[in-house]
């Protein structure tokens, strides 16, 4: 049975994970914007959304809890300053997943996995 087993494994290690997950993060929050498998990008989703809502609540403990996360420190300033103002009259939904075509190596379901910033 797989109750209460939260999260999806990828067929990867918890530690190589856990560094996937922050890259991406980084990444999505640096570049706005990424390219990535679909089930990676559903699961990247949880942990960008996490930090938006640490952005917003934007205290000391909060800004050091997303510096244990994310890797770069002009990133997490970024994510601070700009991006929880963008995003704080919303509740939540920060990112949207887009479907793209397959990928031709071996033919992953490929997604684009972006902020919105437009909608509020």
């Amino acid at each position: 049975m797989r109750h209460r087993k939260s999260g999806v494994k990828l067929n990867r290690t918890s530690s190589h994970r856990k560094a996937m997950f922050r890259n991406m993060v980084t990444s999505l929050f640096k570049h706005d914007r990424i390219k990535t498998t679909d089930a990676k990008a559903k699961e990247l989703r949880k942990h960008a959304d996490k930090m938006i809502t640490l952005a917003k609540r934007g205290d000391l403990h909060a800004r050091r809890q997303a510096l244990a996360f994310i890797r770069e420190k002009d990133v997490v300033h970024k994510l601070f300053n700009d991006v929880a103002d963008k995003f704080s009259s919303r509740d939540g939904g920060y990112t949207r997943i887009t479907k793209l075509g397959p990928r031709s190596g071996d033919a992953a379901p490929m997604s684009m996995i972006e902020l919105i910033f437009d909608e509020a």
